[in-house]
């Protein structure tokens, strides 16, 4: 019964830090600018998508981001022109241990340049669908129309 315990114990810790292992490679491997190029829907129509509580998807797309993992802090930039609210916004993020279908998430909460919640200290949820030293996607899942609704956000890396 010991061996078995000791076994256990054995297993369990080993399998929290390989999440962990992959938990901070994929820090080294987001940190950097990214580009949001391109984001898509589950299916077909127009869609008036604001992301983040900040901007439309249109104005989102082209942006850019910037991750820094040792703070767990970014920035990303709406730099179209035609968009009414265009400028750096701050964030920060995690990228939490597996869910239990050990799928990883993308999770970030705006804040201001003092590092304080911007947003009521709501945050989002993202699965980390991809990421490799070139690629990224983040697939979030919303409502509408009481139907899941996945929208997918695909990223290219600048540097």
């Amino acid at each position: 019964m010991k061996n078995l315990i000791v076994l256990l114990a054995v297993i369990v810790l080993a399998s929290c830090n390989t999440a962990q292992q992959t938990v901070i490679a994929a820090k080294k491997t987001l940190k950097g600018e990214w580009s949001l190029d391109n984001i898509s829907y589950d299916r077909s129509g127009i869609f008036d998508v604001n992301l983040y509580n900040d901007a439309s998807a249109e104005c989102f797309t082209g942006s850019t981001w910037k991750f820094i993992p040792n703070n767990n802090t970014g920035k990303y930039m709406i730099n179209k022109s035609e968009c009414i609210a265009t400028g750096a916004r701050n964030f920060r993020f995690t990228i939490p241990k597996p869910e239990s279908d050990g799928m990883y998430y993308f999770m970030f909460k705006p804040i201001n340049e003092k590092k304080k919640s911007t947003n009521n200290n709501a945050g989002y949820r993202m699965a980390l669908q991809h990421l490799d030293d070139t690629t990224m996607t983040w697939a979030m899942t919303v409502s509408l129309e009481g139907k899941p609704f996945v929208i997918t956000m695909n990223f290219n890396k600048l540097q």
